[in-house]
């Protein structure tokens, strides 16, 4: 997958989790903090964004251990390698 397919695979993911809790849509960049940023997200939805992109992409970038990520940009980095 490109960088920009995957950029909007997470815009699209996020947006589905934000409707389902409820909030209004956010604008995402590639600057975006994922946790404590203005996108209103925990660190479990987060992880249902992971696992998202895991099964749409066929990686795991976490295979051999956690990875630390903050933003939109550092999370598409992982899945594009």
């Amino acid at each position: 997958m490109s960088s920009s397919e995957i950029f909007s695979l997470i815009e699209a993911s996020l947006h589905e989790i934000l409707k389902a809790k409820g909030a209004g849509p956010v604008r995402i960049a590639p600057e975006t903090r994922l946790l404590g940023g203005e996108v209103p997200i925990d660190s479990l939805d987060l992880a249902q964004l992971v696992l998202e992109l895991q099964q749409r992409t066929g990686k795991d970038p976490f295979a051999n251990g956690f990875i630390n990520f903050e933003s939109v940009d550092d999370l598409s980095r992982l899945f594009r390698c």
